[in-house]
């Protein structure tokens, strides 16, 4: 009926199972598990964060983070040469500045460490790679916080528009291909993308940091750009039990122009990655953050893992989840293992 089949089966050796439905047949050698793969991984899908700290004469490392450091100029150029050479798909850039103040001048002065880190990159390695930027004030303010203060200490989220407007034009005029705002103001979105249009710099994509939540997770971050914060982020980063409010925020921020989409952290997080990428009509990101990589690395260095093996999964699960691309602290050491 209706073009279908009718199949007769036969009984295996092994009571109650059929031959036909035996998965292990496709997994008996590499090439036959490689041939139907389901999930791809290539260093194309992954985007290493760099911290690149004023004043520094030489690479510092973080000690929560074993591996990564605080780089110098003239350190971070020679690793995002070495980084774009193992095939990593783009650089995620985070600027340590020596002096902080309460509006964060640093991340719109030309010559500031962030903006003149851009230049050098985009002058080393040009279009080769896709050069991104934080855009956000956290690493630049006296009190941590992501935007600018109101008389009673509350973040300011008008006030702070206007800041990150300024700070995308002067990221990008200092070569960033993509724009990562991550404070989780509303409106950032549109907000910076009506300045850069403004601004004439229609070609500056934007990677909207859409569902970050206010995770125990960031803590070896903090120590990564020598964090000024006192208290917590929670007034404006998502709840971690909410699921359904990242995916109006996600709908809110592809409205406003945004040609990315985050999710951030990403282990805890794979219902709400798997369901934005059911949702989202543009690419989607996912942030395996500084306490992913330091709870792998802690296991590693006690024996307890296998560094490549459990990377590489911790990886794939983020691409089977739903990610297009993933930010990563092993974006360049995955690249070459993936060779």
């Amino acid at each position: 009926m209706g073009g279908s089949r009718v199949h007769h089966r036969r009984p295996s050796t092994v009571s109650g199972v059929f031959p036909e439905h035996r998965p292990r047949r496709l997994r008996g050698t590499p090439a036959l598990r490689r041939l139907v793969s389901e999930t791809t991984l290539r260093p194309r899908h992954l985007v290493l964060p760099m911290f690149v700290a004023e004043g520094n004469t030489e690479p510092r490392a973080i000690s929560s983070m074993p591996g990564v450091v605080q780089h110098t100029r003239d350190s971070l150029r020679k690793a995002a040469v070495a980084a774009v050479q193992a095939g990593v798909g783009g650089l995620m850039l985070f600027g340590v500045p020596r002096v902080h103040d309460a509006h964060g001048s640093g991340a719109t002065d030309p010559d500031g460490v962030l903006n003149s880190a851009l230049r050098d990159l985009r002058a080393e390695v040009g279009d080769d790679t896709v050069l991104m930027a934080d855009t956000c004030l956290d690493e630049f303010t006296d009190h941590g916080h992501c935007g600018v203060l109101d008389a009673r200490g509350n973040v300011d989220n008008d006030a702070t528009l206007s800041r990150y407007a300024e700070m995308a034009v002067a990221q990008a005029d200092a070569g960033a291909h993509v724009l990562g705002p991550s404070g989780m103001m509303d409106g950032q979105v549109g907000a910076i993308r009506e300045a850069l249009d403004e601004a004439r710099r229609t070609d500056v994509g934007i990677l909207a940091y859409s569902a970050k939540y206010a995770s125990a997770f960031y803590g070896p971050f903090r120590e990564a750009v020598d964090s000024q914060l006192s208290g917590d982020r929670k007034s404006y980063q998502q709840d971690p039990g909410n699921a359904r409010e990242a995916l109006r925020e996600i709908e809110l921020d592809i409205a406003e122009g945004a040609d990315a989409v985050m999710i951030k952290p990403a282990m805890s997080y794979l219902d709400v990655l798997s369901d934005a990428a059911e949702l989202s009509s543009v690419p989607v990101a996912a942030y395996q953050v500084s306490g992913e990589y330091a709870m792998i690395e802690a296991a590693v260095a006690n024996g307890w893992l296998e560094r490549e093996r459990t990377v590489l999964e911790s990886l794939t699960a983020l691409r089977r989840a739903g990610a297009d691309m993933v930010l990563t602290y092993w974006a360049a050491d995955a690249a070459g293992w993936l060779d």
